[in-house]
């Protein structure tokens, strides 16, 4: 809720992707991706805003992938693209040792992280980042807004918007559930953004398109 009325800095966020990991220690990744499948219909699909939705297919129908990026779990937006039909995902990667989690990550996807693994990810696959266009609710995601050519700010927090406005970012507003006949455990406007919004849906064309 704080972080729906003012937003939160990045070491705030930092400080909770690292300590959600905790949970972890000890589990093993199969589990944990069978819990992701069970929890998708009751739980992930509900908090997914109807809105992005349709601006991933227009990107796609011409011709660009779409991605989600964000500081969640590898495995959740793994999971979480391929039932939206998106081409990929960049989540939080927990180191495994020994079969089980160790509770300590890999690569913690927040702040500038988050923006060198899009440059990583562009890299590998041709991107233009120039050409591109990304998604966000978050003040602390500017190192990924500010790494394509196409920033667009999504019911963002205070910081952003006052950023979005200063550069002349288009600024949307999503509220309309995509599922809206799914039963809710919790309101979309806490954790959907960071899910598909937040967590940044990321789209893009190749080079020469």
């Amino acid at each position: 809720m704080l972080f729906v009325a003012r937003g939160a800095d990045a070491e705030a966020v930092r400080r909770g992707a690292e300590d959600g990991l905790l949970v972890l220690k000890n589990v093993r990744p199969e589990v944990l991706r069978d819990l992701v499948a069970e929890a998708l219909e009751p739980v992930l699909k509900p908090l997914v805003y109807s809105e992005p939705l349709a601006l991933a297919e227009q990107h796609r129908s011409r011709g660009e992938r779409v991605y989600i990026v964000s500081a969640a779990l590898q495995e959740i937006v793994d999971a979480l693209a391929a039932d939206l039909g998106f081409d990929g995902a960049l989540g939080t990667v927990c180191e495994v040792e020994d079969g089980v989690y160790t509770g300590h990550s890999l690569r913690a996807l927040h702040g500038g992280a988050k923006r060198a693994a899009t440059v990583e990810l562009a890299e590998r696959e041709q991107i233009d980042l120039a050409a591109s266009t990304a998604y966000s609710d978050s003040e602390t995601d500017l190192p990924f807004l500010e790494a394509v050519g196409h920033p667009v700010a999504v019911n963002p927090d205070g910081g952003l918007r006052r950023v979005a406005r200063e550069r002349g970012w288009p600024i949307l507003e999503f509220n309309a559930a995509a599922y809206p006949h799914a039963r809710r455990r919790v309101p979309p406007a806490l954790v959907g953004l960071p899910l598909l919004v937040g967590a940044a849906t990321y789209a893009y064309r190749r080079r020469g398109d």
